[in-house]
């Protein structure tokens, strides 16, 4: 029996870093269930992989590039995209990255604290990719009074703690979760601001999601290991993309300025 209010077919997906990890396992599983998906990333070449990829599969996918933190670029993004690719029904912004450094040199450590161009990056590419993305696809939402916006957090933005990755144990977070904290704000935010025009704003905060693809077996091991999640593995890449699905959907239609933390239980524990 299928369930109408979770198809997607022929909805029109714009996923800006989705060229590998979170963002690529979210245009899988969007494609995989009927959606065009349009996948940008910084540069066109692994954008194209990643889309020749869904189209190998049986999907329908396309490729852009756009630096996701500056908006003029991303103006220009929105602009061919609607020309070429069509009207956008959901925005996926889903670009990050982390710098495990402390904010200053701790006694007795001889790690360097962060400069300030390595905090500015950190907010940029984890939470003004949000705002650029938002703003620059923002009009045609608004204008077509429909429409789904996913903005990915993290759970650092939950709950602060030094990162728990095997690769990255015991190292300080603060840029990286001050931005994901931002994200989780900033999506409120604009949920409230879009909600009388029919536009439904929510985020996602995945927990350890290491990339099997960028890694041996052995360090895929390694890391679910250390992980310390109560489930007692670390999350599947696909899993974060059926709940992406769920919040494109119409069955997620009440659903808005919400928090969606996936993370095997590591947040509570």
């Amino acid at each position: 029996m299928n369930i109408p209010e979770y198809d997607v077919t022929g909805r029109k997906v714009m996923l800006v870093g989705a060229a590998r990890g979170i963002g690529k396992a979210i245009a899988l599983v969007l494609a995989e269930a009927g959606a065009e998906v349009a996948i940008a990333s910084l540069n066109i070449k692994s954008a194209s992989t990643a889309a020749s990829e869904i189209s190998s599969l049986g999907g329908k996918a396309v490729a852009y590039a756009a630096d996701a933190t500056k908006y003029d670029d991303m103006e220009r993004l929105a602009g061919e995209v609607l020309d070429s690719f069509g009207a956008v029904d959901v925005l996926v912004n889903c670009v990050g990255d982390s710098i495990g450094k402390p904010i200053v040199r701790r006694p007795g450590r001889t790690e360097e604290g962060m400069t300030e161009a390595e905090w500015r990056f950190i907010l940029d590419v984890n939470l003004t990719q949000a705002f650029t993305g938002c703003k620059a696809f923002g009009s045609h939402f608004l204008q077509r009074r429909r429409g789904s916006i996913i903005n990915i957090s993290g759970t650092a933005a939950l709950q602060a703690r030094a990162a728990r990755s095997a690769y990255a144990a015991g190292k300080p977070i603060s840029a990286y979760a001050a931005a994901k904290a931002g994200v989780v704000s900033f999506t409120e935010a604009t949920a409230l601001e879009w909600a009388p025009f029919g536009v439904r704003v929510n985020s996602i905060a995945p927990g350890s999601f290491p990339d099997p693809v960028q890694m041996t077996p052995e360090d895929y091991r390694r890391e679910a290991q250390a992980s310390g999640v109560p489930l007692g593995r670390v999350g599947r890449l696909r899993e974060v993309g059926l709940l992406a699905l769920y919040l494109a959907s119409d069955a997620s239609a009440y659903v808005t300025g919400q928090t969606w933390c996936i993370d095997g239980g590591a947040s509570v524990a």
